[in-house]
């Protein structure tokens, strides 16, 4: 299992490819709040009612100083595909040798299917704009996460 990230450390930096084949870094943002949230693959039923709940509170978030970034280790022709297809309005980034995932413990054991693999554990890291790690979730379930995090946020 990898080490999960504490709050208070230094978020890593990371440079990553978006849908658009961007090149799009944490420090891209610095002096803002960012949420980093970690999905296990675009398109699939718990990964997209995740990605739409952001994108269904991204003004609410935007509002009260939230950035997104979402994480997964798709190649960026797939997340092209996911975010073109859900009308997903921000970043998604490939992360395909999930070195980012492992920097943040959000690669690790999982249990799929009955069986344990290794693999993307969704995941989410809140990082204020000095770059600190203010908040971690580790294993949350898609579904109810975005409320509930809006509601730890205090959005």
């Amino acid at each position: 299992m990898t080490q999960k990230l504490l709050a208070g450390t230094q978020a890593p930096d990371f440079a990553l490819l978006d849908s658009t084949g961007q090149k799009v870094s944490l420090s891209d943002f610095r002096g803002r709040n960012v949420i980093v949230y970690f999905y296990p693959e675009a398109s699939t039923p718990g990964c997209t009612t995740e990605a739409c709940d952001f994108r269904d509170s991204l003004a609410s978030l935007q509002g009260s100083g939230y950035e997104v970034l979402g994480i997964s280790p798709d190649a960026p022709e797939k997340i092209a595909r996911f975010v073109d297809e859900f009308a997903l309005t921000f970043p998604l980034l490939s992360d395909e040798n999930h070195a980012v995932a492992l920097a943040y413990g959000a690669w690790g054991e999982k249990l799929v299917d009955g069986e344990v693999v290794d693999g993307l554990v969704r995941s989410t890291v809140v990082v204020n704009g000095e770059g600190n790690v203010v908040l971690t979730q580790y294993q949350v379930k898609a579904q109810g996460h975005v409320a509930a995090l809006k509601e730890e946020l205090g959005v």
